[in-house]
């Protein structure tokens, strides 16, 4: 299936189903306790069963607070309009913390998440994000935010204008004005890098979360940018990456990968089959002796976006006897490619003003 033609046209499908799996939940955003500083696997994947009315999977993935791309990763085949009635379908809330400072916020680009350490409290909360698409890259970079803006207006620039005519007829006024029909929702936090243009902020619609849908800026599902507005101080720190490849060695010497798809650079790119780069701490943990290289190979060929178990031989350390057991992701062996998006949005560019 070709996922960049069909996820075109998944805001009219999201619009139409409801989405509904046996025991699935709509609560808060997922939270974890955090692991001990040698430790960076949170979490434990589930499954769930599609129920007899379907629904779209944007629906099943937002009632389990998941980007799209991330089920489709952990479920390769599955129709993203309406999953068959009575199937299984892997949840995948199991990974790894990014490799970087447990402080403030940290975007994970290639999986499209983002990590919330809140200050002093022993925990990190995960919301799936959208970020920009193809040509209008959400660049890496560490920087803080400047403002919280409640009730955004946008005004979008004369490039975007000109995008959003060409590429869907729509003629954008010069500023849209806050409230429901703004595209970048009611709540938006600016970031002091380039010089303000880039923003965290809500959206208007049902579909976008998990996919690479902005102009550049990365947007979360309403509730989602509620929370992290009421929550995260003025100042706080935020971390950029693009990680396709995470790594750890677990306290008990288990070794996991945790492997996505990577960014597209241009409309050729297959990111199922496209070369994904090693950084150094990668191809060091692949070439050392305890790591089982072929289970590693399937993983990096398969890009679940879990977490796989790639030890080989006894674990290196020891643990208490009362110590918590260590779960591993077990994922199919094949995966359908999924694309990148090319939907419009709000994003690097964009100015947005406070209306209050």
């Amino acid at each position: 299936m070709n996922y960049a033609r069909t996820l075109k046209c998944f805001a009219f499908v999201t619009s139409l189903a409801g989405g509904l799996l046996l025991g699935s939940s709509s609560a808060g955003a997922t939270e974890y306790a955090l692991p001990a500083e040698n430790s960076r696997l949170i979490g434990e994947n589930i499954t769930a069963t599609v129920a007899n009315d379907g629904g779209s999977l944007e629906a099943i993935a937002a009632a389990h607070k998941i980007g799209l791309l991330a089920m489709l990763e952990a479920n390769p085949g599955t129709d993203p309009y309406l999953p068959q009635a009575g199937s299984v379908l892997t949840i995948p809330t199991q990974m790894l913390l990014p490799d970087t400072p447990r402080k403030g916020i940290v975007i994970n680009l290639a999986e499209l998440r983002l990590y919330y350490y809140p200050k002093d409290e022993n925990k990190v909360i995960v919301y799936p994000i959208g970020i920009g698409q193809l040509g209008r890259t959400t660049p890496v970079m560490t920087t803080t935010i400047t403002q919280k803006i409640a009730n955004p207006t946008w005004t979008p620039t004369p490039n975007i204008r000109k995008h959003y005519l060409e590429e869907q007829g729509i003629t954008l006024p010069a500023v849209v004005p806050a409230g429901p029909d703004n595209p970048m929702g009611l709540f938006a936090l600016r970031l002091a890098a380039g010089k303000g243009v880039y923003l965290i902020h809500g959206t208007n619609a049902n579909f976008g979360i998990g996919m690479r849908v902005s102009s550049g800026c990365m947007r979360l599902r309403p509730d989602d940018i509620q929370a992290l507005f009421d929550t995260v101080p003025v100042g706080t720190r935020v971390q950029v990456v693009n990680d396709a490849i995470k790594v750890a060695q677990e306290p008990d010497g288990k070794r996991y990968i945790e492997v996505h798809q990577p960014l597209s650079r241009n409309d050729r790119d297959d990111p199922q089959t496209m070369r994904i780069a090693y950084s150094a701490k990668v191809k060091k943990f692949l070439a050392d002796g305890a790591t089982d290289r072929a289970v590693a190979d399937e993983a990096i060929a398969r890009r679940s976006g879990m977490p796989v178990l790639i030890s080989s031989g006894e674990a290196q350390t020891s643990l208490p006897s009362d110590a918590p057991a260590v779960q591993s992701a077990k994922a199919p062996v094949k995966a359908a490619p999924v694309a990148s998006i090319t939907q419009n949005g709000p994003g690097a560019g964009d100015r947005a003003l406070s209306t209050q």
